[in-house]
């Protein structure tokens, strides 16, 4: 009996010394990828992409426009197998607008996908990596808790982001300015 005992008050000693080792953290994963530099290289190939399409939709929009005004100044003088044919025309030329934009937008969302799913592996492994490294159990999205006590749970945020080479004094903030001053140099 005594040795029954003995084993349950060292099960318990055991299970009470393992659940004080416990140790969870949590990271802001979005804030990492967007701040990755990789991140920037990605933005850029979209925004090319996205600059490309826009000025083919651009010139497939005035090809529409420039035919449609020839087709309103000269209707009254074509035949009418010429008329239909000019419809014609326009009508196709209209239907190549929308299946441009509808094509163009499923594409561009693919190469964003592609592009930034290495980038997103990049940054689990090295959450992963601080995590092993760290002893946590559990490493959570600082974005999706609507508490976190930082007496319990570990940033790795400051970490990962040392990890991944973002440079230190690079914020969401900076980011959205850097872009937002891309935008307007571009406008010009």
């Amino acid at each position: 009996m005594k040795k029954i005992a003995l084993i349950a008050a060292a099960a318990l000693l055991t299970l009470s010394a393992s659940a004080q080792t416990l140790k969870f953290a949590h990271v802001n994963f979005s804030e990492l990828v967007q701040l990755m530099p990789e991140a920037d290289q990605a933005r850029a190939a979209i925004a090319a992409s996205t600059k490309e399409a826009e000025e083919t939709y651009q010139s497939m929009v005035e090809e529409y426009q420039a035919k449609a005004n020839a087709y309103q100044q000269k209707a009254s003088t074509w035949t009418a197998a010429i008329k239909e044919s000019k419809e014609k025309e326009l009508s196709d030329i209209g239907n190549r607008i929308q299946e441009f934009q509808q094509n163009i937008q499923a594409e561009l969302q693919q190469q964003q996908g592609q592009l930034m799913a290495p980038i997103q592996e990049k940054a689990m492994k090295a959450v992963e990596a601080l995590a092993k490294e760290g002893g946590y159990i559990y490493v959570f999205e600082r974005n999706q808790l609507l508490f976190v006590d930082e007496k319990q749970s570990t940033d790795l945020t400051p970490a990962a982001r040392k990890a991944l080479g973002i440079p230190e004094g690079r914020t969401l903030e900076s980011l959205q300015a850097e872009l937002q001053a891309q935008a307007q140099a571009q406008q010009q």
